[in-house]
């Protein structure tokens, strides 16, 4: 497989069809002509005005009808498993089937099923912990949310002592080991959430990586043989509130069926003050261990503290599935690879009620909205009157809110071998707000997709940026990460912060507010006030990226280096071990 060779981007977006040849041109985000400004890019453009054409299927209207159909109250905030996730997979392959889409799953459905297993653990109303001649105990909600970590009927953990590990990270490529051979065999871990970030060479600085998302904690713990693994809550280090926390991590947990991989018995959350309040009991200072733990030479702290813990659980067993709809390539040679859009479909269910006692959780920003903006670019794509070069793959997955599972799911079991995805464009959420001088790129400086997109929304009168909320770890909390773990170059599209006709800072208000108000709670309802013009130009941009890859001659790179390029190389070369095979 050719390198990509970005000197040749321009003539990569011979996909575009911007205005010149057409009828008039368009207008940008700040109200400046659209037409394209680059004489090799206007010559490049000019045979094609079929695609302009094609893109102005990306309506407020289509786009509107679709979140606020999916986010309803009937929905039931399309838990997995659940009556409302099944109507809104049927609502979503009845949509791809009117554009003509064909069905993408391996089976010639529209839905590639998955089995999950529900873990509601029943939470005890405290939690005991017992140590040098003192006693404390925490009181669910507002100091700990805690869950089984297997998927049993039943989870224990019997007079094992907390360890205080750091961040409970190993990684080689640092020289970072926050275990350092100790035996942690049977304890339970107090992990700092996070990652070090002192250093910009260390962890990507303030940028998180999966090294500080929860999951790879719990992971990590259970690799230790750790019985229970504990994460210490800040809304900085979180990137959200507590109140993420109670709600997202009480009720049915539901989880790929389980193999044989280590699993704690148990794994939670504890408040900022409840972790103070324990280690002072041995005798020690949060933030000196805090300290401590951003040091190459960390080593465990026993607190000499024991806890027990017995709690009932109910196992259920659900199917999900993610919507595959399919535009099948016109070119005999490259219509086997495949640029792949995702947005997950699913949000929290039915949960707490909030103090209006409304328990729905209807997901509209989340991520009704994503899917919204895949579905307008799937039909933007077949209104053109011939398919790109390579297939296009309109993926809405399941489960996402349980830990990625439907997009994990895909990646074990893809429609298409990881080696002739092209790309994996994701939408999780959607700009409500107007629209942006700028436009957010999530995982800009990882792969050769750059140069596409940021020559893409210059014609659009905007400037790329990299994740501007850098610290809360998006790269690894959504569905393009799962993606990249199979080598697939992937870009998480999101909203920009710079809004035309808006004061400085203004953007960036109204994400903070969303986070701190309506992430994940109740209260994410569709408002027919939202202005949808900057989810137009995010969809537009995903719309001309998706046709420049998918039409050129080779597929994108990751950058040399990048911490997913080896799972690529690993599986170009799994193509060819199949080509000589085949001989």
């Amino acid at each position: 497989m050719k390198q990509w060779n970005p000197s040749m981007v321009i003539v990569l977006l011979s996909a575009l069809a911007a205005c010149s040849g057409d009828e008039s041109p368009r207008e940008d985000a700040a109200g400046q002509s659209g037409e394209l400004s680059s004489p090799v890019a206007v010559e490049a453009a000019g045979g094609n005005p079929a695609a302009e054409r094609a893109s102005r299927e990306i309506t407020d209207d289509y786009m509107r009808g679709i979140i606020a159909e999916i986010s309803d109250d009937r929905y039931e905030g399309r838990g997995p498993g659940t009556a409302g996730d099944e109507m809104a997979r049927s609502y979503l392959a009845g949509r791809m089937d009117e554009l003509g889409l064909e069905p993408g799953a391996a089976d010639g459905s529209w839905e590639q099923r998955f089995d999950l297993v529900g873990v509601d653990t029943q939470q005890p109303e405290s939690w005991t912990f017992t140590g040098h001649g003192e006693s404390k105990t925490l009181a669910q909600w507002d100091q700990f949310i805690v869950g089984s970590g297997v998927q049993e009927e039943r989870t224990a953990i019997d007079d094992a002592e907390l360890v205080f590990v750091g961040y409970a990270i190993q990684a080689p490529e640092y020289e970072w080991d926050d275990f350092k051979d100790a035996d942690l065999t049977g304890k339970v871990l107090l992990i700092m959430n996070n990652d070090p970030d002192w250093d910009p060479a260390l962890f990507g600085g303030e940028t998180r990586l999966w090294y500080g998302r929860w999951d790879y904690k719990y992971l990590s713990a259970a690799r230790q043989g750790a019985v229970g693994a504990v994460i210490v809550h800040t809304s900085p280090s979180a990137g959200y509130p507590f109140q993420v926390v109670q709600t997202s991590w009480t009720g049915p947990q539901f989880e790929l069926p389980a193999g044989d991989e280590s699993r704690t018995q148990v794994n939670g959350w504890v408040s900022e003050d409840a972790a103070r309040e324990l280690v002072a009991m041995a005798g020690h200072d949060l933030d000196a261990l805090r300290e401590a733990a951003y040091n190459r030479d960390f080593e465990p702290v026993p607190l000499g503290i024991t806890t027990s813990l017995r709690m009932d659980v109910e196992i259920t067993r659900v199917e999900s599935a993610n919507v595959l709809g399919l535009i099948p390539g016109s070119d005999p040679q490259l219509k086997d690879e495949a640029v792949v859009y995702t947005a997950h479909h699913d949000h929290l269910g039915i949960g707490t009620p909030d103090e209006d006692g409304d328990a729905i959780y209807n997901g509209a920003f989340d991520n009704a909205a994503g899917v919204a903006q895949v579905m307008a670019i799937a039909k933007a794509i077949k209104a053109l009157p011939e398919a790109p070069r390579r297939s296009v793959l309109i993926n809405l997955v399941g489960a996402e809110e349980q830990g990625l599972l439907g997009s994990k799911y895909y990646a074990a079991n893809p429609t298409f071998a990881p080696g002739r995805i092209a790309a994996n464009i994701n939408y999780d959420g959607g700009n409500i707000w107007g629209h942006t001088h700028d436009v957010t790129f999530i995982g800009l400086g990882k792969s050769t997709i750059d140069e596409i997109v940021t020559l893409i929304a210059e014609e659009q009168g905007r400037i790329v940026k990299p994740d501007q909320f850098a610290d809360k770890g998006y790269f690894y909390r959504s569905d393009q990460f799962s993606f990249a773990k199979i080598g697939v170059p992937a870009m998480y599209l999101d909203e920009g912060t710079d809004f035309v006709d808006r004061p400085p800072g203004w953007g960036r208000e109204q994400k903070n507010h969303y986070t701190e108000v309506n992430y994940h709670q109740p209260s994410d309802e569709y408002d027919p006030s939202w202005n949808l013009d900057g989810m137009i130009d995010d969809a537009l941009l995903g719309y001309w990226t998706g046709l420049a890859i998918a039409n050129a001659d080779e597929m994108p790179t990751w950058i040399p280096g990048d911490e997913f390029e080896a799972a690529r190389l690993e599986a170009l070369e799994a193509l060819k071990e199949q080509t000589r095979s085949n001989r």
